[in-house]
């Protein structure tokens, strides 16, 4: 039962961490909101860099953006709160069970990795070259973000042996 324990709390703090990010955005929304527009406008990069045309620099498309990610954010923490509740419901249960009550987490941490992969290393970090800028470059800490969740990923992944009497 530790290990499901363990799963489950793991589960929850990736919960409470995407529940955080969407609080800090939506009560915050100018500061993360202006690093959506300087990435997306490309004003930090090399100066002279070739690729500039790919800038997008219309207001609009950095509302678009930003309240993409901070849907895309919700729905990770909502995934995960509701997997973690369907872990816990099966925690006693048979080894089975449980591994299958892990769909609807392993559907929120995939969601979570995919927001760092695809969106900030992938679009951000080379479509819009933002590891180029000194000041609006979140490669590390999306580099760091991925590999925490893909490591709770694997913890969660990993099937559980029936409970010994």
């Amino acid at each position: 039962m530790t290990l499901r324990a363990a799963k489950i709390a793991m589960v929850c703090a990736a919960a409470l961490y995407y529940s955080l990010v969407v609080f800090n955005n939506l009560t915050d929304y100018d500061t993360n909101f202006q690093f959506v527009r300087h990435v997306l406008s490309m004003d930090t990069i090399f100066p002279g860099e070739h690729s500039v045309w790919r800038a997008l620099t219309a207001h609009s498309w950095h509302t678009l953006f930003y309240g993409g990610i901070i849907v895309w954010e919700s729905t990770s923490a909502l995934l995960c709160w509701w997997g973690a509740l369907q872990m816990a419901k099966a925690m006693k249960r048979s080894a089975e069970t449980f591994h299958q009550s892990k769909n609807i987490a392993i559907a929120g941490l995939v969601l979570g990795l995919l927001l760092w992969l695809v969106a900030f290393i992938a679009v951000g970090g080379e479509w819009f070259l933002m590891w180029q800028s000194k000041l609006w470059n979140g490669q590390e800490t999306a580099a760091r973000l991925f590999v925490i969740f893909a490591i709770l990923l694997v913890f969660l992944a990993l099937p559980d042996a029936e409970a010994q009497p």
